[in-house]
């Protein structure tokens, strides 16, 4: 029997919903055709994974109003340690389940007309901005019941644009903090990279508590205009008890790069889709996933690269590590359109089990409807090498010891990606944790 798609709120609820958070027409329009295109549309289908029973639809929690932050001496100790706490230059923004908690704007930020905001506040300071990009280029409202949802019931998330020919030298960082066990989160992420721009943002989702029931719908843009340069890394770490849809999407436009360092590391089943559309000639998209399963969780990663313009290059690496009876899909898919000429298309997808009750699926996918190309994939499931784990040991390391050495070594090339010191520690730490 499938979940009831019946949803909880009505066009009166998001109208006003709206208007006390001070949004313009046009997003209170887009809010209720939205919820009218999710109440038709049916969910997405992700590859080789039923979601049809997964409650993405049945609650009853919009908003969890919570406490700002004075200072950072305020933060719970599972934040406080993603902070360089020592920086003089931050740029740095915290969520507290659906309230803006933080912020935190450098001189430099806003000597060079960069905004850094809350998506509220973007709304209503920056409509117009805001209204060219929210889900024009990226993910679209009617895509399924999933994003149209989204695109009705934003609920919190942040607008970061960076202005031409500005160069920001010292990361974004961005927290979204689950510490309700009640919170139903609807977080939007829209990075706006202008002509010859560049900009490194890294975010954390942390679930604070041990358990919860929740339902994450998680969408995040970014725009890369003619010769930018987005960097973008993400550590999720979210509890059992919550059911994830995150859909990263990123498009390209002339010479630009989108380079995607993720760590995903939710304990509750979870449907990730990255998609990099490279729309320009000569541009340049690269992702790198890590991900580490365990318990009973059930987990769908589809990774695509979209060439549509001339000479462009998309690698997709992905990392794997599956233990007890959990589950999960590696779904890359590098496709060359028709006219993508010199373009090349490469992917890895490798998954480690550490017990019998484990499963790992990698699907290499190329579509290729244009001669003069290049692709390229790998792809390989299986245990932990028996003859690493004999070079170890033969050096005096325990058994233990070697397996934690071997799993670190599989999963660096996306640990050793993300910019900011503390995230990356904080990722060791979770790997860590989780495979112990």
């Amino acid at each position: 029997m499938t979940i009831d798609t019946k949803l909880p709120f009505d066009q009166e609820y998001i109208a006003n919903f709206s208007k006390e958070n001070g949004e313009p027409a046009w997003l209170t329009e887009l809010r209720i055709n939205a919820l009218s295109n999710a109440v038709q549309l049916p969910l997405p289908k992700p590859d080789k994974t039923k979601i049809d029973k997964w409650n993405f639809t049945q609650f009853d929690t919009h908003q969890v109003k919570s406490n700002a932050y004075q200072s950072l001496s305020d933060l719970p100790k599972a934040v406080k340690v993603l902070v360089d706490t020592e920086s003089q230059n931050r740029n740095l923004y915290i969520q507290n389940n659906t309230t803006p908690a933080y912020l935190e704007v450098s001189s430099e930020l806003k000597e060079s007309g960069v905004i850094f905001t809350d998506i509220f506040s973007a709304a209503r300071e920056h409509g117009e901005l805001l209204q060219k990009y929210f889900m024009t280029n990226g993910v679209k409202i009617d895509e399924h019941k999933l994003t149209a949802l989204h695109a009705a019931l934003v609920n919190g998330g942040i607008f970061l644009y960076i202005p031409k020919n500005v160069e920001l030298k010292e990361p974004i960082q961005a927290i979204f903090v689950h510490d309700d066990a009640s919170l139903n989160l609807f977080n939007h992420v829209l990075v706006v990279a202008e002509d010859n721009s560049k900009v490194t943002y890294v975010e954390n989702y942390v679930s604070t508590m041990d358990t919860a029931n929740g339902i994450f719908n998680l969408v995040t843009e970014v725009v890369a205009n003619s010769n930018s340069k987005v960097q973008y890394g993400a550590v999720d770490n979210l509890n059992k008890g919550v059911t994830t849809y995150v859909n990263r999407r990123g498009v390209a436009g002339k010479d630009a790069r989108i380079e995607w360092a993720l760590g995903l590391m939710n304990d509750g089943n979870t449907i990730s889709e990255n998609i990099t559309n490279l729309i320009g000639d000569g541009s340049f998209g690269d992702s790198k996933t890590v991900v580490v399963g365990r318990g009973n969780q059930i987990q769908n990663f589809t990774t695509s690269i979209v060439h549509f313009g001339k000479n462009t290059d998309g690698f997709i690496l992905k990392h794997g590590v599956m233990k007890d009876e959990a589950s999960s899909i590696f779904n890359g898919i590098g496709k060359i359109e028709h006219g993508a000429s010199k373009s090349n298309a490469e992917q890895e997808s490798r998954v480690l089990m550490l017990s019998e009750k484990a499963r790992g699926d990698a699907n290499p996918i190329l579509l290729i409807d244009e001669d003069d190309v290049t692709a390229g994939h790998a792809a390989s499931v299986g245990r932990v090498d028996p003859l690493q784990l004999y070079y170890l040991m033969s050096r005096g390391i325990s058994k233990t010891e070697a397996e934690r050495l071997v799993i670190h070594g599989f999963l660096a090339p996306v640990v050793t990606e993300l910019p900011i010191e503390a995230v990356k520690k904080q990722l060791t730490e979770v790997i860590e944790r989780k495979v112990r």
